[in-house]
């Protein structure tokens, strides 16, 4: 695993031991900020289940202005700090050993531009993480969130009790990426 683009390009990341987590795929990555390329640009971006920090690291990388990577297990921070300190990137990062609620609830002051959440598969953190999120009021009209699962129909169910709209879907294999959008029925 690597970071493919901007001023850390190239540097190989360090990765968690076990099954305990599962990296998101350098083509699944690549893609990924393919899509959200011109968006990146001095964004806020929230990776709310780090695991190695990859993704958002390739997003500090590759320019955005702030990145808060959040993980609650110790072993996934020893190895975001190592990744953070090769690609010399401490300057953009914020980084979080606590639970996503906690992180939702108490760290966030900004308004984000791009989230990306990518829980354990078989975990009810996505929709539970959106709700906080638009709870919370850290989004913007035109803030992006990112879901990877591996479970389309059961996430896009649980979408349909939010006020959002999806405005992509990639698939790559077990992982699908839902892109969506808050709309904000008050406004």
């Amino acid at each position: 695993m690597r970071i493919i683009s901007g001023t850390a390009r190239g540097t190989n990341l360090y990765t968690l031991e076990g099954q305990a987590t599962r990296p998101t795929l350098d083509r699944v990555k690549e893609s990924l900020f393919n899509i959200i390329q011109d968006e990146i640009a001095n964004a806020i971006f929230l990776d709310l289940f780090s695991g190695s920090g990859a993704i958002g690291l390739e997003a500090a990388s590759r320019g955005a202005k702030k990145v808060i990577l959040c993980d609650k297990s110790k072993e996934a921070i020893r190895i975001i700090n190592k990744n953070i300190e090769k690609t010399h990137l401490k300057e953009r990062v914020e980084l979080y050993n606590v639970d996503y609620e906690q992180l939702l609830k108490t760290k966030i002051q900004d308004k984000l531009d791009i989230i990306y959440i990518d829980p354990p598969y078989d975990s009810d953190f996505v929709i539970k993480s959106i709700k906080m999120i638009i709870q919370k009021n850290i989004i913007h009209e035109n803030t992006k969130i990112i879901i990877e699962t591996d479970d389309e129909q059961k996430v896009l169910k649980q979408l349909e009790q939010l006020n959002v709209e999806i405005i992509d879907k990639r698939k790559y294999g077990r992982a699908i990426l839902i892109f969506l959008r808050y709309q904000n029925k008050n406004a």
